[in-house]
């Protein structure tokens, strides 16, 4: 399936972006030990500089809430694959160790990544939560780090433009392994006398990226 993954504490699939143009609501709850309160936040989904819609907030977000919840149905991995193998947009996010994938309807889906980003996501007893990390002022766009971790040959570029953007929405992880693969199939190359390519079983994936 040609599809990019990635991942932040957990696995998720997600690529492109369906173009949308609305208002959603989000009912964020929140729980201590002390009380539960309950703050409704507003979220439009418009264009974007960093791809195509993007999710905006309309209200002040505090540090540490839930900004929106990833939704939609739940299908076992290998029925999910199967059932988007030719679909060209794909909002599939992982749960667990990836065995169980949420099909995304929901406002979280438009979320876009960024290097520098203002939420990350938690999974919490089975619900995927976009989660503030900082606080965020009336109309900016809610944005996660991707941490892709596979994409085949794809760059996944990105086009966040933060300061320290890494230039892909591969984590750096993913970095450090597709470096120590693409070097591992040169180096078979040159001992072999051949520029035809070189595919690494995936034993010797796993074995040089944990070298």
């Amino acid at each position: 399936m040609n599809s990019l993954i990635h991942a932040n504490s957990f696995r998720d699939r997600l690529i492109h972006r369906r173009h949308f143009n609305g208002t959603m609501r989000s009912i964020q709850i929140f729980n201590s030990s002390e009380e539960c309160t309950a703050q409704r936040m507003g979220l439009i989904i418009r264009s974007s500089d960093i791809h195509a819609a993007g999710c905006y907030t309309t209200t002040a977000v505090r540090k540490g809430s839930r900004v929106a919840e990833y939704t939609g149905p739940r299908l076992p991995k290998e029925e999910a694959d199967a059932a988007n193998e030719d679909s060209p947009i794909t909002y599939l996010f992982g749960l667990g160790d990836g065995s169980v994938v949420i099909d995304g309807h929901c406002t979280a889906m438009f979320i876009n990544h960024s290097c520098d980003p203002n939420c990350e996501t938690r999974e919490v007893k089975g619900r995927v939560w976009i989660t503030a990390i900082r606080n965020i002022a009336p109309g900016e766009e809610i944005t996660y780090d991707y941490c892709l971790y596979d994409g085949g040959d794809d760059e996944a570029l990105c086009n966040c433009g933060a300061r320290k953007c890494r230039g892909t929405m591969y984590s750096r992880e993913e970095i450090r392994r597709r470096k120590v693969v693409r070097r591992t199939a040169r180096k078979k190359r040159a001992e072999r006398g051949t520029e035809a390519p070189v595919i690494l079983t995936p034993g010797e994936v796993a074995e040089e990226s944990a070298a």
